[in-house]
Formats: C-alpha cells, structure tokens, sequence
C-alpha cells in the first residue's frame, strides 16, 4: 500500500516537471532580442481610448507607446541621457510600452536612444518636458533670521544660464544655497518680516507654495496674546519663554524630569495642553473672548482640505521616545468649561472631562490623530532647532489605541475645543524624559 502511494506520488511529480518543460518550450510570444535596426514610425499614449492621439512630447514618469518595426532588437533605450527600465512583457516587434524615467536629463538632445545588441544606435526626436519646480513644505515657515532652513520638493533645477532662485514674500532673491539637490534648497534665512507664499523659479517655469512663511492664517494658539487664547481646561500647563524661544512664548509638554513610561502611561499634570471651549455663565459664552469655541475663530467650513500645524522644538538632552501625542478637535457634545446650556445648541452638552482619552462612554473611539514621529528610528528630537510639524484633518481618523475610530470630525461645529496630550497610542517604546515646545496652533489649507 505505501509502495502504491509512493508510486503515485512520483508519476504526479514526473508528469509535472514534463509539463513545466513542455510549457516552457510553448511560448510562441516569448520574448526573444531580435537583430537589425528598431524603426518608430510614431509614439502615442498607451491606452486604447488614446490610440489615436499621436504625441511628440511627454512629461517625466509618463507612460507612452513606440511604435514601429523590429522593435524587439532593441535592447536599450535612453530618453536624452537617462535609462529606461524596459519591461519585456510589454515589448512586441510592432509596440513598446515604456515609462519615461524619472531622474532629469544632465545633457539634453531631445532624443530618444534605442541601442541594439550589436552597439548600434537609433535615434528618434522627442522631447522630454521636465515640470516647473513643486514646493511641498518647508522646515520651519516661522524660521528666524541666520537660521538655517529647508524647502522640500522636487524639479530643483539649477540652470548655468538660468539660476534656480528663490523668492520671499518680501521679494527678496536668493540664489546662493548652503546645500542643493533635486529635492531639497537649503539656505539661510535672511530678515523677512512679509508673511506670505515663498516662490521657486527654474528654467522650467516658477511655482507658488501653499503655505504661508510667518503664517498666521487660522492662528489659534501663538501664547503671545495676537489670539488671547491658552490654557483654558483641568490643567494650567506652564507658557514660557526662554533662550530657544522661536517667536516669544510658547507651551512646554514635559518638564525634563517627569517619565514617560513605556507604554505611554497617564500624566495630564505634565504632559497634556487643554483648550476646553465655553465658560461659567449659563448659557456658555463660546462666541468671544477666552473660552471662545475655535470654529468661531477660525473658518473650519472646509476641515476636509485643511491641516492643523505648528512649530515643535524638542532638545537633543531630552528625547521623545514614548506615547504618543494625541491631538484632538471636539464639539460641544464631547467637552465643554461647564457643561452650562448653549444658546442656539439644541443638542446634550458635556461638561469638561477627559473621556475620549481615557476611553469612557465610547469616548475613547473618536478619531483624533496621534503624532509619533519616534516610531521611525526609536528615539526623536529636533536637533535643538523648532520644525513645523503638518497633520492634515483626513488623519484625524484614529481612536486613543491607535485602531479605526468609530467616529470622526463630520462638521465645522465639530472643532470647538482642542486638546493636545502625549499618552497610551496602543505602540510602546523606551522610557523617556521628554521636553516638548509648541507654538503657533494654526488650522490652515493644505491645499
């Protein structure tokens, strides 16, 4: 019987590899590297509906279709001086389906390079379009002057003939940098005191950032009085300033000296800022003055297209290495000063509590975003320098253990109260004595 069972076995095994074999012989559309010489009669868009829309010009990273004849003898193709990766399943004797590489042409022909087996070379005329530089965010938008700081993007081209130059909202222009590459201009600051939009010229156009230098759109929080708002909750935690101070006060999470725990244990006495809207009259005064509701202050009808952001400075001598900073917008069904009715607000308002942190009555499953930087390399610190730090609202999806909330921000009267609190997050990491300076709570487009 197991002689019956071992001979089955090696049949099936036998019949398997000779259909491997088989199947591997069988291919008549195997990719095979033909010779002669590639012909291109014409290049067009790789999709069927775009068949007929022939093109001599194509944006980097862009899909396109050769075609032609013989197109299997080519065993190499440059656009201007960088390689393509061709992929053989996408390569007939009549098609090629290729993306145009990514990396900016060093010397520009305006050429396609098809080389072939035996070194010969074809040339076909087209024109790769390199984009005009793209800002996406820079270091610190509150950055001093002398300070050293870091625009991020792509398309940073510096031209012999036509400097890569930034410019201030002052109008001031720079084309002298301390570190260039691609993707990143780092320079230092000059004085600057016009907030607005930092622009990034090249050869290949100019481009406009989104953000604001010294933004003070949908400033909430500054700690210098242009809002009047700050600790307004439980807990009086300490507004200072100091010699790293970025733009006078700012407020401290952590002391130096008090522990996070591993797991990001409970400390609100330390490691928590609360702004809990409303007041002690009755009804709640939420429309002026401290303990105004944030939606109030700052236009939050399109909270889906915006992002909460604000300056972070955290010592190298005390790093954040635990817990996670749990920021969460509220309305007034969630927390409140008092808890006393609001006019014009029909619905149950909560007096001021910490149950979405601390888990009660299902509290603890709205989304909030939780801020942990420290998970990349299991330690963070700013360098002794203050960061912009950028969390979008679409992120504030997150319940206090890092799962899917149950329930998110839906509505402008959603973003009425504010809480920042280092705590839990559901990830451990190391014991810290972590010191955090916040300042310049903003809500502003992202887009």
């Amino acid at each position: 019987m197991k002689m019956n069972i071992y001979f089955k076995g090696l049949v099936v095994s036998l019949l398997l590899i000779a259909g491997m074999f088989t199947s591997c012989e069988d291919q008549p559309d195997k990719f095979e590297l033909t010779g002669g010489l590639p012909q291109v009669s014409y290049i067009r868009m790789p999709y069927l509906a775009q068949s007929d829309s022939l093109i001599v010009e194509a944006s980097l990273k862009s899909v396109i279709c050769l075609v032609g004849d013989n197109l299997t003898s080519i065993k190499e193709l440059y656009f201007n001086d960088q390689k393509a990766q061709l992929n053989t399943s996408y390569i007939t004797s009549h098609t090629m389906i290729v993306q145009i590489p990514d990396n900016i042409p060093e010397e520009v022909s305006d050429k396609i390079y098809m080389v072939t087996a035996s070194q010969d070379t074809v040339e076909y005329a087209f024109h790769v379009i390199v984009p005009k530089p793209m800002i996406a965010s820079m270091s610190c938008e509150y950055a001093t002057a002398g300070s050293e700081v870091t625009l991020y993007g792509n398309y940073f081209i510096d031209d012999p003939n036509v400097p890569l130059t930034v410019i201030l909202p002052d109008g001031k222009q720079l084309t002298t940098f301390t570190k260039l590459t691609n993707s990143t201009i780092t320079f230092r600051m000059p004085e600057c005191d016009t907030e607005g939009s930092i622009r990034v010229a090249s050869i290949y156009g100019e481009s406009t950032s989104t953000f604001h230098y010294l933004d003070s759109r949908g400033l909430m929080f500054d700690f210098d009085g242009k809002t009047g708002l700050g600790n307004h909750g439980w807990h009086e935690r300490e507004i200072k300033t100091d010699e790293t101070s970025l733009t006078g006060n700012f407020v401290q999470l952590g002391d130096g000296t008090s522990k996070m725990s591993v797991d990001g244990g409970w400390n609100d006495g330390v490691f928590a800022f609360e702004y809990w809207c409303g007041s002690w009259d009755s009804p709640q005064n939420v429309t002026s003055g401290d303990g105004i509701a944030l939606h109030n202050l700052v236009d939050f009808t399109d909270f889906a297209n915006m992002a909460l952001k604000f300056e972070m400075y955290i010592p190298t001598s005390n790093p954040w290495s635990a817990g996670a900073m749990q920021i969460c917008f509220a309305g007034y069904d969630k927390v409140t000063l008092s808890g006393n009715p609001i006019e014009g607000f029909d619905g149950v308002v909560a007096g001021a509590n910490a149950k979405v942190f601390n888990g009660e009555d299902g509290l603890g499953a709205y989304g909030r975003a939780l801020y942990r930087p420290w998970m990349d390399t299991g330690s963070y610190d700013t360098g002794d320098k203050w960061v912009t730090v950028t969390v979008p609202i679409s992120n504030f999806t997150l319940d206090r253990l890092g799962a899917a909330a149950e329930s998110v921000p839906s509505s402008p009267g959603d973003f009425a109260s504010l809480t920042f609190f280092v705590v839990g997050g559901g990830v451990n990491g190391t014991e810290c004595t972590p010191i955090i300076k916040i300042d310049n709570i903003r809500a502003v487009p992202n887009k």
